[in-house]
């Protein structure tokens, strides 16, 4: 027995210490190679998150500006109205009146020229930031800075005070005190972008912290930026990362190739093969039992090891990702399991982006609630978190997406398509979803790249009041109109009336009553008969204006008294130099199926016009990388960063509109207005039907074949070819297999010659055409 434990000890391995360096060498290697890594990540990154919290501060800085230029605008307004003389005669007469014009305001008081009680007042019961205020405005050159009080309880009021008369010599200054909650919300609006924003002012004791939101752990900067037109202030603080090497990534990615470098070698070296060590087999060990260690394992001990992922078997149709979002035939292309891989596949990029939570709201069609369901179920899958808004406009999920600081959302909606239609409109990290981005989501499903282990949270939030007391808090028609609300029997019909009411417009409504079959006509206003109940309404109630929105809220139609149907281009017209008169020198943006004449009208309303391809999507991307304030498409889409969010919202514009139309200094009628908008002879869209992907073939040849002369090419979305007199274009839709072709011109003998010359060019391609014209 002793005789056998000793050859067993004898055939035993000694273990090699020297083999085991390299292994523990390589380890250590390793690992700070990949820490090097982490800090060449951090160091590349730093630059990129800065630039980030200093475009939030710059958005913060234009949307406080913009609001405080707005209610200094609204007083001002009331101040002038105000007869100087009334004004010295009867105080209380003036301030009744004042009081009367801005509703908002918290308190309204009048002062002399000279300020003589307030330099005989106690300061202690008067208020020391009052007086020193008032003081301000009577040595000011210019426009006194807007300011913040304390008013008890926690709150603050904004203050702004305006001369009544001569600015250089006023009868009486005027002393306003306004809620400071909007200013607060649209501060609090502002994604911090992984920094911090802090909201301060200037006052006789230094720098006061009013608001900061963000991450704790940011690092203040030592200046902050002014707010133009008042004592505010907005600092960003910077995000805080853990950064030991020095702040040079070359010096950090070297010191990583090294790391991984050495260790590949010392790893590679300690793997490597040595002399075997030569043993007998041990006399007492059958045979069978090596046999039994060399085979393969059993069948059961296969089917416990862990299967591969397998691909999901979703029946997938790719014709349902689009240009601009994902549609579909309820039934056919588009099922509660098709939206549920869609959220799981939403899901799985929001993880990838560090996102976390996500609005989701639907519009009134039936189908909506079982797609709406299956997403969010997908979504959670991917764990993500999920705030249900229940039946929505789609502007008002974009609008939640800002309220609750997520960034993402998606609007289930058809938009304008017939009832057995839907799909969804998607928003991730700021960015609405179009073309290659919508592709990315497929190929994940289809790929099986999804997320599936998670357990994201669902809360059902009630966001219509908010967004109803948002637009009516900030846009007031000065006058009443009478106007008919034609909703199509979609889903603004839900809130669109209240919204119009509450900026001061008596509406009578049409088909507001939400019904997912549509009765009554289909909700798409770009389609002249949709509007013709809305004109007979108008007419047979004697109401100032009619407007109609599409099945989801995103695009308007506007038709007046007369019956004329306002185009949409010609209402950018109206809205650009609204906008350019508050924010002089913007960039406005208008897509290729524009009218000839919005450049020239920019360009006279003093703003920076540009022209682009179409799309939704498309646009609000254009618009964040030019900054542009205002932009709208001639399908009834605008999209205001003026006083709003950027993305396009039919509901909204209409309140714009209204403002405009209410607030007419000359007490013009809106057909009076829109006479002063040129218009040209021009057809509506025409469209051409082709096979599936063939109209992307086609423009193809006719960009390369086509020949226009002497005209102006504009290739940036199909063709368009612009004479002095008019302009012609073919485009390939986006979202069905059609061409789009629209013309205009300056009278009807200059129409017919552009659609020859296109007639023409377009049978050259191809013959088989059938011509709209």
């Amino acid at each position: 027995m002793a005789l056998s434990m000793a050859k067993v000890r004898a055939r035993q391995s000694p273990v090699d210490w020297r083999r085991q360096l390299p292994l523990a060498g390589g380890t250590l290697l390793l690992l700070l190679g990949l820490f090097c890594a982490w800090q060449t990540y951090l160091i590349a990154d730093e630059s990129t998150s800065i630039d980030h919290v200093h475009a939030a501060q710059d958005r913060a800085l234009r949307v406080l500006a913009a609001e405080i230029a707005a209610q200094r605008g609204k007083v001002q307004r009331a101040v002038h109205s105000v007869d100087p003389a009334t004004a010295v005669a009867d105080p209380a007469k003036t301030l009744d009146a004042l009081k009367l014009q801005l509703p908002q305001a918290k308190k309204v008081e009048l002062y002399r020229g000279d300020l003589s009680e307030v330099l005989h007042a106690n300061y202690h019961d008067f208020g020391y930031a009052k007086a020193a205020q008032l003081m301000a405005a009577k040595g000011a050159d210019g426009t006194v800075p807007v300011q913040s009080v304390a008013a008890g309880n926690g709150d603050r009021h904004l203050t702004l005070i305006t001369p009544l008369g001569a600015p250089q010599d006023p009868l009486a200054w005027v002393w306003v005190e306004l809620p400071f909650a909007p200013l607060q919300q649209l501060f609090d609006s502002v994604s911090p972008a992984g920094g911090r924003l802090e909201l301060r002012q200037d006052d006789e004791h230094g720098e006061m912290s009013l608001s900061s939101h963000g991450a704790a752990s940011a690092v203040a900067e030592v200046s902050a930026k002014p707010v133009p037109g008042s004592a505010f202030s907005v600092n960003a603080a910077l995000p805080d990362a853990f950064i030991v090497l020095p702040h040079v990534w070359p010096l950090a990615a070297l010191l990583t190739l090294l790391g991984v470098g050495g260790a590949f070698f010392l790893l590679r070296l300690r793997l490597r093969p040595t002399a075997p060590l030569i043993v007998d087999e041990p006399e007492d060990v059958p045979v069978p039992e090596r046999i039994r260690r060399i085979s393969p394992p059993s069948d059961a001990a296969a089917a416990s090891s862990p299967a591969l992922p397998s691909v999901p078997t979703v029946k997938l149709d790719p014709s349902i990702f689009r240009a601009y979002d994902v549609r579909g035939v309820v039934g056919k292309t588009l099922n509660a399991e098709v939206a549920h891989a869609l959220g799981q596949s939403i899901g799985t990029l929001m993880s990838e982006q560090g996102l976390r939570e996500i609005v989701v709201g639907r519009d009134g069609r039936l189908s909506g609630p079982e797609l709406a369901g299956a997403l969010c179920d997908g979504l959670r899958a991917a764990g993500i978190d999920v705030i249900d808004l229940g039946a929505v406009p789609t502007p008002v999920v974009y609008f939640a997406a800002f309220r609750y600081n997520t960034g993402c959302g998606v609007a289930v909606t058809g938009s304008h398509n017939p009832p057995d239609y839907n799909g969804f409109k998607i928003v991730v990290g700021g960015e609405t979803l179009a073309e290659d981005a919508i592709q990315n989501l497929y190929q994940r499903i289809a790929t099986g790249a999804l997320k599936s282990d998670g357990q994201g949270a669902l809360r059902q939030v009630d966001v219509a009041s908010d967004y109803i007391e948002k637009i009516v808090g900030d846009v007031q028609a000065e006058r009443l109109l009478k106007i008919v609300v034609d909703c199509g029997n979609g889903i603004p019909g839900a809130l669109a009336p209240q919204v119009l009411e509450g900026v001061g417009c008596e509406v009578i409504p049409l088909y507001c009553e939400v019904d997912g079959t549509f009765p009554n006509h289909h909700p798409d206003p770009s389609d002249p008969h949709n509007l013709e109940d809305l004109i007979v309404s108008v007419k047979s109630t004697g109401a100032d204006l009619g407007i109609a929105f599409d099945g989801d809220g995103d695009r308007l139609g506007v038709v007046t008294r007369s019956g004329e149907i306002i185009f949409p281009d010609r209402l950018l017209m109206l809205f650009a130099r609204d906008v350019l008169s508050r924010q002089p020198g913007a960039t406005v943006i208008y897509d290729v199926k524009c009218t000839g004449h919005l450049k020239g009208q920019i360009l006279d309303a003093g703003g920076s016009p540009l022209m682009w391809r179409t799309g939704h999507s498309l646009i609000k991307s254009k618009m964040r990388e030019t900054g542009a304030e205002l932009a709208g498409e001639m399908s009834g889409h605008f999209f205001f960063k003026e006083r709003w969010y950027g993305f396009d919202d039919g509901i909204y514009a209409a309140a714009r509109l209204m403002e405009i139309l209410g607030g007419d200094m000359q007490g013009r009628s809106p057909e009076e207005i829109f006479a002063t908008l040129p218009k040209s002879v021009s057809t509506p869209e025409l469209k051409i039907e082709l096979a599936e992907g063939e109209h992307y073939t086609f423009m193809d040849k006719f960009r390369q074949q086509a020949s226009f002369g002497d005209a102006t090419l504009i290739t940036i979305d199909g063709l368009r070819a612009d004479w002095p007199d008019g302009w012609g274009l073919v485009r390939a839709s986006n979202t069905t297999p059609v061409l789009v072709l629209r013309f205009e011109a300056d009278d009807a003998l200059a129409l017919k010659r552009i659609q020859q010359v296109f007639r023409k060019q377009l049978l050259a391609v191809d013959f088989t055409l059938n011509m709209p014209f």
